[in-house]
């Protein structure tokens, strides 16, 4: 987790125009002609994100470290979460003009070659995450679970983990339809992508298309509160604030020192403006 007195996150941050080609190129394999847009327009959101919204990220993280030793509910996990999403979409939807540069220069085969690439991550997810086993997918998820929530609040102890198991076994989520989901999603990426192809569309029609995809696909749970997405939202705030009121003492200062680790490394991005 350390390097050269970088934490992981600055040291991925700083370099993060470099890993987010590399991760784009996995996925297209950009030629000659296409990286100098590519590498031109992550610098550019970059440079954006950096100036802009790391400091309301650090101003996040101050208020969650307060809160973090401290008794929670529902309503209040649910409002957590509904700030990460805000800002994630924010993120997301300033990165959609540097898209609209590199999208006709897209190739039919690259467009292929991203189909290609969503199928095999699918065949890794569902081997991993929907197991045709009922009681593998449990185990399965249980242990996923318990070690994403340990890397906040430490060690869980055997009651922390019932409540864990439990939840989970009453937890509306349906994994077949969120991965039938996630399916649907990107088809109709590609499907755009390869409508723009054969329009032959402009920079500025791409960017309407990317935003009005980019719309839909975050388009937030529907406000009926019998829907399956307002179900599973409601049960996993419950889930989580059970969860935080049940941790002692310690769990708590271990998650605040976790954020406040995080808070250092963002004002310290903000700070020096470098980047690799």
């Amino acid at each position: 987790m350390v390097l050269a007195g970088c934490s992981a996150l600055r040291l991925g941050y700083d370099r993060g125009p470099l890993l987010a080609r590399w991760w784009l190129d996995r996925y297209v394999d950009f030629d000659d002609t296409q990286l100098p847009v590519v590498k031109d327009g992550l610098g550019q959101w970059f440079t954006w994100h950096r100036s802009t919204q790391m400091p309301d990220y650090a101003q996040l993280l101050a208020r969650l470290r307060e809160e973090a030793v401290q008794p929670t509910t529902a309503e209040q996990m649910c409002r957590w979460g509904d700030e990460l999403r805000r800002r994630a979409v924010l993120a997301t939807e300033a990165l959609l003009p540097q898209a609209a540069r590199v999208v006709p220069l897209l190739t039919t085969a690259q467009i292929d070659e991203l189909q290609a690439r969503f199928d095999k991550r699918n065949a890794e997810f569902r081997k991993k995450v929907v197991q045709p086993r009922p009681d593998e997918r449990r185990r399965e998820s249980v242990k996923r679970t318990v070690e994403r929530i340990e890397d906040f609040y430490g060690r869980l102890d055997g009651a922390q983990r019932q409540l864990v198991a439990a939840a989970l076994e009453a937890s509306p989520f349906d994994a077949d339809a969120w991965y039938a989901a996630r399916q649907a999603q990107q088809r109709e990426m590609v499907d755009t992508l390869r409508r723009l192809q054969a329009e032959r569309a402009d920079r500025e029609r791409v960017l309407v298309a990317l935003r009005a995809l980019h719309a839909r696909l975050t388009e937030p749970p529907p406000p009926d509160p019998q829907s399956p997405a307002q179900r599973l939202l409601r049960h996993n705030c419950d889930f989580a604030a059970r969860l935080h009121n049940s941790t002692t003492a310690a769990q708590r200062q271990h998650l605040r020192d976790k954020l406040g680790g995080w808070e250092g490394d963002v004002r310290t991005l903000v700070a020096v403006r470098g980047g690799v």
